[in-house]
């Protein structure tokens, strides 16, 4: 295992909103619908039905951040399956031969804070965001378990959340999302999605 340099996160485990965006929510009158966005939606914990989720993708998108603090995105496709879920706070999932400039590995050794974002892109619109810390596998164990690996990139998440897919088109039939600002749907207000109690609340 290749292990990171200790790098402070911007953002502890604990708190979903940094000072930027409680200052975007004051500014839009948007911080209690945070808050309970924050209540009911973030979980520290991948439930079955989300790792069943997890584990049919076939791709989704890496961002990690540099020993600089610079950001970087990146798409990772493979075959359903290609990602892995372990446990509960766990996943794995491979990293291919590619244009040989490593940069997300090489991110992934300078800090360790990595976001993953799954999309689903078509009728049934979802996408599912995951933040954590990760690691770089190169022994032949965990290589063994995907076809193709270099390398096996283990993510420990502290935070996994769903987002809103009022926005997210269809591909499957090239449909743009009825929601979208000019069309001829208004979107229906986040407010109204989450004022009924949260599951915690119902017991």
């Amino acid at each position: 295992m290749l292990s990171a340099q200790s790098v402070p996160m911007t953002e502890s485990a604990g708190e979903l909103y940094g000072t930027g965006a409680r200052a975007m929510q004051d500014h839009f009158d948007a911080r209690r619908l945070a808050d309970r966005l924050n209540e009911v939606t973030v979980s520290t914990s991948i439930d079955d039905q989300t790792a069943a989720y997890l584990e049919r993708a076939s791709y989704f998108f890496l961002a990690t951040v540099d020993g600089d603090g610079f950001p970087a995105v990146s798409y990772k496709g493979g075959r359903p399956g290609f990602v892995k879920v372990l446990d509960r706070q766990t996943l794995r999932f491979p990293s291919y031969d590619g244009n040989g400039m490593y940069r997300s590995l090489g991110s992934i050794q300078e800090t360790s804070n990595v976001a993953l974002l799954f999309i689903r892109q078509n009728a049934k619109a979802n996408r599912i965001r995951i933040h954590g810390t990760a690691s770089i596998l190169l022994d032949e164990a965990a290589l063994s378990d995907f076809d193709g690996a270099e390398a096996v990139v283990e993510v420990k998440l502290f935070r996994i959340l769903p987002n809103c897919p009022r926005y997210i088109h269809d591909l499957e039939s090239g449909t743009i999302s009825e929601f979208a600002p000019g069309g001829s749907v208004a979107p229906p207000e986040p407010c109204l999605l989450y004022t009924s109690p949260s599951p915690r609340d119902r017991g």
